[in-house]
């Protein structure tokens, strides 16, 4: 019966041994590719022979390189990784992905293309009722300047006529038909 005791206080000194901890050195994060954040500066030499200075004809330059910036460097606005994690895939442009198709949005296009055509009919309709409007009101404004015209000379002859009648109301006898006069008549 002893032996029985003695079972479970070996395996209570096998759980009491600690676990020894293995330290790994970790890995440096990786160097950050600056290729995909900007575009470097690009810097050309140009090799010039002799030259005088034009600024002072007694100085004469003698053959060098020449660096020139030929440009800044500047920002890389093309989409990257997401959040630095350069294993995630690029998120891709809407612009140049295909439109998801359902017969949702195939009943919404095909309702906006209908819109449309109706859009263009009445544009057209209005356009010509435009026109003719436009020529009714150029025909009214010939009218006007006619009817003008025409109100002018009348009014020009009833000046006339009655300086005509003013002037017949002041001679003595004038006839106003073509009978000859009775000499008998008193």
């Amino acid at each position: 019966m002893k032996t029985y005791h003695l079972i479970p206080l070996i395996f209570l000194t096998a759980c009491s041994t600690t676990p020894k901890l293995a330290l790994r050195p970790l890995q440096p994060p990786p160097a950050a590719d600056n290729s995909t954040v900007r575009y470097p500066e690009i810097i050309n030499a140009y090799h010039v022979g002799r030259y005088v200075d034009p600024g002072d004809d007694l100085v004469m330059h003698e053959q060098h390189v020449v660096y020139r910036v030929e440009e800044n460097t500047r920002w890389d606005f093309h989409p990257g990784a997401i959040c630095g994690n350069a294993t995630s895939p690029t998120p891709h442009d809407a612009a140049f992905s295909p439109a998801p198709v359902n017969d949702a949005i195939l009943a919404e296009v095909n309702s906006q293309r209908l819109a449309t055509a109706q859009i263009m009919v009445q544009a057209r309709t209005l356009s010509a009722a435009l026109m003719q409007f436009q020529s009714a009101l150029q025909q009214t404004r010939t009218n006007l300047q006619q009817t003008m015209a025409l109100r002018a000379t009348v009014s020009e002859m009833k000046q006339r006529l009655d300086a005509l009648e003013t002037a017949q109301g002041q001679s003595p006898s004038l006839s106003t038909t073509n009978e000859p006069a009775d000499p008998l008549s008193p």
